[in-house]
């Protein structure tokens, strides 16, 4: 019988986990992990307490900000980022599984968190129509491993 490695169950994890997400344009999910432990988990969305972005605008979506981007989503990552956070766990030195490669923006919070490998699953240049991943090359530039996860198919 074939193990699943701990990257396929914490991938297959942030997969099952963006199925919680109510974004009408996109369903992320993120596990952060220490070692072979789940530290946080996320998904993106809209802040706890405000509105469910499918139950509210179920056709468009939330209104867009300026950049034409969600106005009140929260990224996956950082939703584990800040779940980890608030509830004071340690971050630095973890590793964390991402459905979508982290944006610009999440990757200055990975980096500044200490973050050190992040696996994702789709490309999120692909996603939105951009020349580069830059969320990808801002890590790589500074030292964080950020690895594109390939299914094997085992489970």
């Amino acid at each position: 019988m074939n193990s699943p490695s701990f990257d396929e169950i914490y991938m297959d994890l942030a997969r099952n986990l963006s199925r919680k997400s109510h974004c009408v344009k996109a369903q992320v999910g993120a596990v952060l992990t220490k070692d072979t432990r789940i530290v946080s988990l996320g998904y993106n969305g809209p802040p706890a307490g405000t509105h469910n972005c499918d139950k509210e605008w179920p056709e468009t979506g939330c209104p867009r900000d300026s950049k034409g981007s969600c106005s009140l989503a929260l990224h996956a990552e950082q939703n584990a980022i800040l779940y980890a956070s608030k509830n004071n766990v340690a971050i630095e030195g973890c590793t964390l599984y991402v459905t979508l490669s982290p944006c610009l923006a999440c990757a200055r919070i990975i980096y500044t968190m200490g973050i050190k490998k992040v696996y994702y699953l789709a490309s999120y240049a692909d996603f939105k129509g951009l020349p580069s991943d830059e969320g990808v090359d801002f890590l790589r530039r500074f030292g964080v491993a950020v690895e594109q996860y390939t299914p094997s198919g085992v489970l």
